[in-house]
């Protein structure tokens, strides 16, 4: 897939995904959109906006408030790929992302997801 392509995809068609893959191993929605809010600055209210608004995921974080500082803290691999060698920022923002939630599928607890 291209990135282009992975750019166009509806964050809003992504995100029951994203739910999805932490639900089934015992965590919760609303940790899934403490995840997001963390790394992109969006507050609740934001995130559904987003959601209801059936962004892409270009438009999802080029309207993010403000990326987290410590996301450059997000290390590991994802799809083969570690993210932090992704040159693309946009890509390595959705990497990011896709990290996060897989920490949480995978048990970590929320105060190392979150780099605190």
């Amino acid at each position: 897939m291209t990135n282009e392509r992975v750019y166009k995809m509806a964050f809003s068609r992504v995100y029951p995904l994203l739910v999805q893959k932490a639900e089934r191993k015992g965590r919760t929605k609303s940790e899934v959109d403490a995840v997001i809010c963390w790394l992109t600055g969006y507050d609740d209210s934001g995130l559904q906006a987003q959601i209801i608004k059936n962004v892409d995921y270009e438009t999802f974080f080029n309207e993010a408030p403000q990326i987290n500082p410590n996301a450059n803290k997000i290390t590991g691999v994802i799809c083969g790929h570690r993210v932090e060698e992704i040159e693309d920022p946009l890509m390595q923002k959705i990497r990011w992302l896709d990290k996060l939630v897989d920490e949480l599928a995978k048990g970590k607890p929320m105060e190392k997801i979150l780099r605190s």
